[in-house]
Parts: structure tokens; C-alpha cells; sequence
């Protein structure tokens, strides 16, 4: 099912991810298991990949960098982020609730 890498806590969106880093562009590719694929052009040195994708996720759900946060998953390819009150929907995600 497209939403196993989701779900709504309150008006906070959990969110499972999948991140290949090293990638020529940043961007959503697909669901992925229970995760959504994200690629990002960042390298996983030092917490860059970390610290991009939250920039990345910011800038698609349309909130500050402070309202997202990582909940799991540091040194791991496969995380879990909360968007705090996002403004923007991925279309995958809004399709479902149409």
C-alpha cells in the first residue's frame, strides 16, 4: 500500500525514508519496501547527508528546517523524520486524502 511510509501523529507527519546519497539530483524516486526512496546529492561525511536532507524536506513540505526532525535513523540509510505541520503535500501523499 502507497502510505505504509507514512502516517499523521496530530497535524505532524511521520515520515519513513530511504536516502541514497551521492546522487546527480535531488529528489523523491518511489516507495521503497515502507520507506519512500529519496536520492540527494549530499555524501554521508560528517552529517551532510543528514543535515541536506532536512534542507530538502524543508523546502518540499514548506517549513523551516526546525520543524523537521530526525527521529531515527543517523547513521542509517533508512530514517524517520516528523515534519512539524507541514504546509505542502507530496502528491502521493495528498492523493490519498482526495
Amino acid at each position: 500500500m502507497a502510505d505504509d511510509f507514512f502516517h499523521w501523529q496530530g497535524d505532524d507527519l511521520i515520515i519513513r525514508i530511504y536516502v541514497q546519497p551521492n546522487a546527480s539530483k535531488n529528489e523523491f524516486c518511489a516507495v521503497h519496501g515502507d520507506t519512500i526512496k529519496v536520492r540527494i546529492t549530499a555524501s554521508p561525511i560528517d552529517g551532510k547527508a543528514n543535515q541536506h536532507l532536512i534542507q530538502f524536506l524543508s523546502r518540499n513540505f514548506k517549513v523551516p528546517k526546525s520543524q523537521v526532525q530526525l527521529l531515527a535513523g543517523e547513521i542509517s540509510r533508512q530514517k524517520r523524520f516528523c515534519i512539524h505541520s507541514p504546509k505542502a503535500l507530496l502528491d502521493i501523499i495528498s492523493c490519498d486524502f482526495q
